[in-house]
């Protein structure tokens, strides 16, 4: 087959629906190639990432549950043999990419929450950028997109929560018993977890005060940035809030789906690494490099009790997300007025244009705010395109900057400095 029938029959492959991992018994004939994007991944070097920017676009889903194509209930590893001597799936640590994590205990009448949390501390004077994940993830979603920051403003700091019932974040009654599903994801007592958060974390550290921070949120945590900076919890400290590939409209839209996705994602993973494979293969995450720092966190191992899930598929959600069904309207109604209307500077990312809804695009034809489109990424634009994602919200950040203008002096001032 000459060179030009190749690439052809290449673009033509990549179209395809994703097929599910072999089973044990199936047969390895014609899989050297499917395999390829997975099994050359090298692990994270100091300097580089590995960012796919893979001509597959989520630019027509509405969500995360567009880019993923699972069929079975259950992850089936594939044959030891396929991967022989070869560790390119194991787990990163998180310390690889922030200098510290914190569980901060926070008391209130009704609850004590032990927020979890990883930091990289700012500089002198230098800004705080505060993430929140999106619903069933965790802080690590935002560790290659932490080091990046760090690469592009040196001074800054990075502070990325565990939202309750997410990661290693705890929810204990006065009692001192630890809530178990369903958990409180009520918006406002998400948006008032975060403020206490970067309170409690300035009280640990020390700050005098605040430092200038920018606000980031993927998905549910776009809302939840939004509703941070609409409600003034963190008072003049907040420059801006960038939300990560969510808007209303097509928020709602995907929510009438999300059911069924739930249904046919698998329901557990034999290993941690299997757990990465699937969200690598299914194209979930699009960078293997990213999946292998944030995917564990998303898993946890069966109880004891359940002894036949235990010997065959010891993993599962760590949250479950079904369970947050009661939660989904309030997460997102009312999301684009709040985010025009909240003070600070405003950034949009989106993988897709299709995602705006009417009141964004007036927004955005009337200049209220900055608008990004990623076509290349996924729903995970901060883990498929991590590098990127950092110089734009630098770049947001050098724009609204308060600390680097100049004002010109008063006149009384400068007619005292005459006489």
């Amino acid at each position: 087959m000459g060179n030009l029938q190749q690439s052809f029959a290449k673009a033509k492959l990549a179209g395809l629906p994703f097929e599910p991992p072999l089973a044990p018994n199936a047969t390895l004939e014609g899989q050297d190639h499917a395999q390829e994007d997975v099994d050359n991944v090298q692990p994270l070097p100091e300097s580089e990432k590995d960012e796919d920017s893979s001509s597959t676009s989520s630019a027509s889903s509405a969500s995360s549950t567009g880019t993923i194509r699972p069929n079975s209930k259950h992850f089936v590893a594939r044959p030891n043999g396929l991967n022989a001597g070869r560790r390119v799936l194991d787990p990163l640590p998180w310390n690889d990419y922030f200098t510290q994590e914190h569980y901060l205990e926070n008391v209130r009448p009704t609850e004590t929450v032990i927020h979890h949390v990883y930091v990289i501390p700012p500089a002198s004077k230098g800004p705080l950028f505060v993430s929140h994940h999106g619903a069933g993830s965790s802080g690590l979603s935002f560790a290659l997109f932490a080091v990046e920051l760090r690469r592009l403003l040196p001074n800054c700091g990075v502070l990325s929560v565990d939202a309750r019932g997410h990661g290693e974040t705890v929810v204990e009654t006065p009692e001192g018993h630890v809530k178990r599903e369903p958990y409180d994801l009520n918006l406002d007592l998400l948006s008032l977890d975060l403020a206490d958060a970067v309170r409690l974390l300035q009280a640990k550290l020390g700050w005098p005060h605040l430092p200038d921070m920018v606000l980031v949120g993927h998905s549910l945590g776009g809302p939840v940035v939004t509703d941070t900076a609409l409600k003034g919890a963190l008072g003049s400290s907040v420059l801006g809030y960038a939300v990560l590939d969510v808007v209303e409209g097509s928020a709602m839209e995907a929510l009438q789906k999300m059911n069924l996705y739930l249904a046919t994602r698998p329901k557990s993973f034999p290993s941690l690494a299997s757990g990465i494979e699937w969200h690598t293969r299914s194209r979930t995450l699009r960078n293997s490099s990213s999946a292998r720092v944030s995917v564990p966190s998303l898993l946890a191992q069966t109880s004891a009790t359940d002894a036949a899930l235990q010997t065959s598929q010891p993993w599962i959600w760590r949250t479950d997300l079904s369970a947050t069904e009661h939660y989904w309207e309030n997460w997102f109604t009312g999301l684009s007025k709040k985010f025009l209307a909240a003070k600070g500077g405003k950034l949009l990312i989106l993988a897709g244009t299709d995602r705006l809804d009417k009141e964004l695009m007036i927004g955005q034809m009337q200049g209220k705010y900055q608008l990004q489109v990623f076509p290349d990424a996924g729903h995970f634009i901060q883990e498929d395109q991590p590098a990127k994602t950092a110089m734009v919200i630098v770049d947001f950040y050098r724009r609204n900057d308060r600390s680097a203008l100049v004002l010109p002096s008063k006149v009384g001032d400068l007619l005292q400095k005459k006489t």
